[in-house]
C-alpha cells in the first residue's frame, strides 16, 4: 500500500489539474514496473496499492522500484510515497485483514517520515507531554492508532486521515496546563476542579493555533469532549455539528481510558468497556461512528491469542526497502512465525 508524500502541497501550489495529471504519471510508471509478477491499482485520492506473486529473491528491488516510481521532483515541489506491505496468506488470512495490515504499517511509517522531515512543532509538543504527564504520551499514541482503523473504513481520504491522527496525538496537549494535583487526584473531582479540567480542550486549541500547519487540528482538539446529545463541553454541539474527526477520537479516548489504569480507578475489561459503550450510544457517542469502533474492536478480539499484548507496530521509523523486503522474507521463510495469524502455507505466497 502506497500513499504519496507532498501531494497535497503539489495540488495546492499547481492546481488540481496539474495534481491530476501527476496522478496519471505515476500510476503508469507504478503499473510498468510490477507488470511482470502483478498488478498496479488505484484506490482513491493519492493512495496506490500493488498485488505481487514475486521471488523471493526479487523482492528487494521490486518494492524499490515500485517506490521509486511514485517519486518525482522539480522546482519548488518533492514527491515521495510511504507504504506498507504484507504477506497475503502468512501475516493475514483475508484480503480484508491484508489491506488493514499493509494500510496501518503504510500510515506508521508516514507518521515517521513527517517527523523525521523536520516536523519541530509535534516533536516539541510530543517533548512537552512526555515530561508533563509520561503516561499521556502512550495512550495519546494508542488513540492515534484505533481512530485511524476507524477513520478508514469510514471512508475519510489520506488529508482526512492525516489530521485525524494528529488530532488524536494532540488531543490531551491541553492538560499540560492542568495542576498535577487535578490531573492525578485519586478521589473524585470537585465542581470547581470539573470546571478547570473543561478548559482542557481550549487550552489544546489555544496552543495548537499558535502553529499554522496544526490550525486545522485546533478546531477537531477543541471538539474531543462534545457529545453527541448536546450534553458535552466547551461549546455544547449537537450530533453531526461535531466534526467527524473529533467524534471519532471522543469513542475511541473513551474506550482506550477505560481499559488501561487510572490513579482513580482500577481497569475495566475489554468486554466491560464494550458494554459501557454500547450504554452510551446515541447520548455521548455517534452511533454511526461507535458501529464501526464496535466492529473493529471485536475483529481485534477475535485475531488476538488470550493474554497476547498489543500489537508494538508505533515505532514511527522510515523503512527503507532492503528493510521492509528483510521483514517480508523473514515472514515467508518462517522466522517470524511468532508473528505470523495462520500457518504458514506450502504453496507460494503473494506480498501485497
Amino acid at each position: 500500500m502506497f500513499d504519496l508524500d507532498g501531494f497535497k502541497a503539489y495540488n495546492d501550489t499547481f492546481g488540481h489539474l496539474a495534481g491530476d495529471a501527476l496522478l496519471e504519471r505515476l500510476g503508469r510508471r507504478l503499473g510498468g514496473v510490477v507488470h511482470a509478477c502483478g498488478g498496479a491499482y488505484r484506490l482513491g485520492g493519492d493512495e496506490f496499492c500493488v498485488l505481487l506473486e514475486a521471488r523471493e529473491e526479487d523482492l528487494r528491488s521490486l518494492i524499490a522500484a515500485a517506490a521509486g516510481a511514485l517519486s518525482e521532483s522539480g522546482e519548488n515541489f518533492t514527491i515521495g510515497a510511504s507504504y506498507g506491505a504484507v504477506v497475503v496468506g502468512q501475516e493475514a488470512s483475508t484480503l480484508d485483514h491484508a489491506l488493514q495490515l499493509a494500510d496501518e504499517r503504510m500510515y506508521q511509517r508516514k507518521r515517521g517520515r513527517r517527523a523525521a522531515a523536520g516536523d519541530h512543532t509535534r516533536e516539541v509538543l510530543m517533548s512537552i507531554i512526555s515530561v508533563r504527564q509520561p503516561s499521556l504520551e502512550d495512550h495519546s499514541s494508542v488513540v492515534a492508532d484505533l481512530c485511524l482503523r476507524v477513520g478508514r473504513r469510514l471512508g475519510m481520504n489520506s488529508e482526512e486521515l492525516d489530521e485525524l491522527a494528529r488530532g488524536a496525538e494532540f488531543h490531551d496537549v491541553g492538560k499540560v496546563g492542568i495542576p498535577d494535583e487535578i490531573l492525578s487526584k485519586p478521589a473524585a473531582l470537585s465542581e470547581a476542579e470539573w470546571e478547570f479540567m473543561r478548559q482542557h480542550t481550549v487550552l489544546g486549541e489555544r496552543i495548537l493555533n499558535a502553529s499554522p500547519p496544526l490550525r486545522p487540528v485546533a478546531a477537531i482538539v477543541r471538539s474531543t469532549h462534545e457529545r453527541w446529545d448536546g450534553g458535552g463541553y466547551p461549546d455544547g454541539l449537537v450530533g453531526e455539528s461535531i466534526p467527524l474527526a473529533a467524534r471519532i477520537i471522543a469513542a475511541c479516548d473513551s474506550y482506550d481510558a477505560m481499559t488501561a489504569d487510572r490513579c482513580y480507578r482500577k481497569a475495566m475489561s475489554a468486554e466491560q468497556a464494550l458494554a459501557e459503550l454500547e450504554r452510551c450510544r446515541a447520548t455521548q457517542f455517534d452511533p454511526g461512528v461507535l458501529d464501526v469502533l464496535l466492529e473493529v474492536l471485536r475483529e481485534q478480539q477475535r485475531r488476538e491469542e488470550p493474554g497476547e499484548e498489543r500489537e508494538a507496530e508505533r515505532a514511527g521509523h522510515e523503512h527503507a526497502a532492503e528493510e521492509v523486503a528483510a521483514q517480508l522474507l523473514r515472514v515467508i521463510s518462517g522466522q517470524a512465525a511468532e508473528h505470523a495469524l495462520v500457518p504458514a502455507r506450502a504453496a507460494a505466497d503473494c506480498a501485497l
